[in-house]
């Protein structure tokens, strides 16, 4: 292709509708015919990226390899594709005016005032296409967050209406709504779709596939309906109905032409349909997967699974190719006590001690920490979760009775965990921790080496606080060790204790890095060791 092509996805009707997934089996598909593929989100928040923002406002903060704090959706992106995105993959309404104004204030429009057309469209139509133009994608495809109507998201529309007009055949929208069933009435309504589209319409811009989400199969006279209020073709209004995983959905997409529609309206060839047997296989064996693996996760956000969206997934993925069923019980840290943690843990096969910040629900993840090491059940924890194993070793086996992380308790006489040295000068939060992609190098024979099977790994970080070397040579004698460290830095990256089953604490997070088709060797090992158990 001499061209880049470029894909809209946006939403109407009401919001987590599932436009990562959509644009993510899109992409998918795409893929699978031989195209190179990118998906970048943009994200209509003022925020210059997620990376300070609470998990109940935005669920999942994801990192980049190059240490960009991004939306959850990027995990979606990667999984799906088994690519690496990058701070270009994620924009954020907040970055756009940033680079206006600081392009403003070096004088860089010659005395011109500065509006929101054409300036900011000019910014986001700069970041749609710098993808295509520099890494030389066949298809980009732009999700765009929130929904049509929504007075943050109209620069965006406005941009889209402007690249539409100046890419011709070279652009295309695909617009996802929602059909809601009406109990009372026994009936799908249309009427909100229709809403939405007419809503988009009045930006200027002709949606030219229609994705329809809903809960009930929509047949074929409802979606001849919808194609016709709406000026759609037929056959370019699809449905996306409820299924048991996301990774089906490429596949549901894919038995509806979506692909092929979609080519078709580009000016693209359309061949016969890829047969995604590796996707495929993956399906085939979690579907046909009958015995079930428990994996306890303890952390302080459980009521809210998009906070641990990519470790879920990760442990689904595991557990897949395991041939086991994943089963999860959330454990809500701030109210495990010793009375309540044997009737918490003492039926699962493993626990994950969950990564987060701050002081709220860490004592329970320290009673979880000693009551799995105590009883030998299989244990991950990471980021924190392996900064309280630690200190609850120290604790209680090394004896330091007022171990802390100084993150906790600046006082602590015994800084387990504390700040790094290049975090002390800094007091702007957004973007500067230890942020991305850094080096492990892994004591061989332990088990951390068993299931990466390499000595040289990388992994991505997002912490300001560390194991404190000082005590380093006390957790080894004690039987805690240290069997990751940073080549450059010296940092402890992971520690584990070899007398148990399998109780490993890493400092990074290994969710980041595991895919539909590479699930990561961690998880992998984990999950097995859950299942000897």
């Amino acid at each position: 292709m001499k061209e880049t092509k470029y894909i809209f996805v946006t939403g109407g009707v009401a919001s987590s509708l599932g436009k990562g997934i959509i644009s993510s089996s899109i992409a998918k598909l795409l893929q699978a015919r031989g195209y190179k593929v990118t998906i970048q989100k943009f994200d209509p928040y003022i925020n210059i990226d997620p990376g300070t923002m609470n998990p109940y406002e935005h669920g999942e903060c994801y990192v980049t390899v190059d240490g960009h704090e991004a939306d959850l959706d990027l995990g979606h992106y990667e999984r799906f594709l088994s690519i690496q995105t990058t701070k270009e993959n994620n924009i954020t309404t907040g970055r756009i005016y940033k680079s206006v104004i600081d392009k403003e204030r070096r004088g860089d429009y010659l005395g011109k005032t500065i509006q929101v057309v054409p300036h900011i469209t000019d910014e986001i139509k700069r970041n749609i296409k710098q993808l295509g133009s520099k890494y030389k994608f066949d298809f980009v495809i732009t999700e765009i967050g929130g929904t049509v109507g929504d007075i943050e998201s109209l620069p965006y529309m406005e941009s889209i209406r402007q690249l539409k007009w100046e890419l011709g055949n070279n652009a295309l929208c695909v617009h996802l709504t929602y059909v809601p069933f009406l109990a009372a009435a026994k009936e799908l309504k249309t009427k909100p779709t229709q809403h939405s589209v007419k809503e988009l319409q009045s930006l200027g811009i002709q949606p030219d596939v229609l994705v329809l989400r809903s809960e009930h199969h929509l047949d074929a006279n409802l979606r001849k309906k919808v194609a016709l209020f709406c000026n759609v073709q037929e056959e370019a209004v699809v449905q996306s109905i409820d299924v048991p995983t996301i990774y089906e959905v490429p596949l549901k997409m894919q038995e509806q032409n979506l692909d092929k529609t979609i080519l078709r309206k580009m000016g693209q060839p359309v061949e016969a349909d890829p047969d995604l047997l590796p996707w495929r296989t993956f399906l085939a064996r979690r579907n046909s997967a009958t015995e079930e693996i428990t994996i306890a996760l303890v952390g302080k956000y459980v009521e809210l699974q998009d906070a641990y969206k990519s470790i879920l997934e990760s442990l689904l993925q595991a557990a897949t190719y395991n041939d086991r069923k994943l089963k999860i019980e959330y454990v809500q840290s701030e109210t495990l006590t010793a009375d309540n943690v044997e009737e918490k843990l003492a039926h699962v096969d493993g626990v994950v001690i969950c990564p987060g910040f701050g002081a709220r629900g860490i004592e329970g993840k320290f009673i979880a920490a000693r009551y799995t090491r105590e009883n030998d059940i299989p244990t991950l924890g990471i980021c924190l979760g392996m900064q309280c194993m630690s200190i609850e070793f120290a604790r209680n086996v090394l004896g330091y009775a007022d171990a802390n992380s100084v993150e906790i308790n600046e006082k602590t006489p015994y800084n387990i965990i504390d700040i790094m040295e290049e975090q002390k000068s800094i007091t702007n939060m957004g973007g500067t921790m230890r942020l991305g992609a850094f080096e492990c190098v892994l004591t061989k024979g332990s088990k951390a080496f068993d299931a990466y099977k390499e000595e040289h790994i990388q992994e991505r970080h997002r912490h300001r606080y560390e194991f404190n070397n000082q005590y380093r040579d006390a957790f080894e004698k004690a039987g805690m060790k240290c069997v990751g460290i940073n080549p450059e830095s010296d940092l402890v990256e992971i520690v584990e204790i070899p007398t148990l089953k399998w109780y490993m604490g890493v400092q990074f997070h290994p969710e980041y890095s595991s895919t539909v088709l590479k699930p990561h060797p961690l998880f992998l090992a984990f999950i097995k060791a859950a299942i000897d158990k």
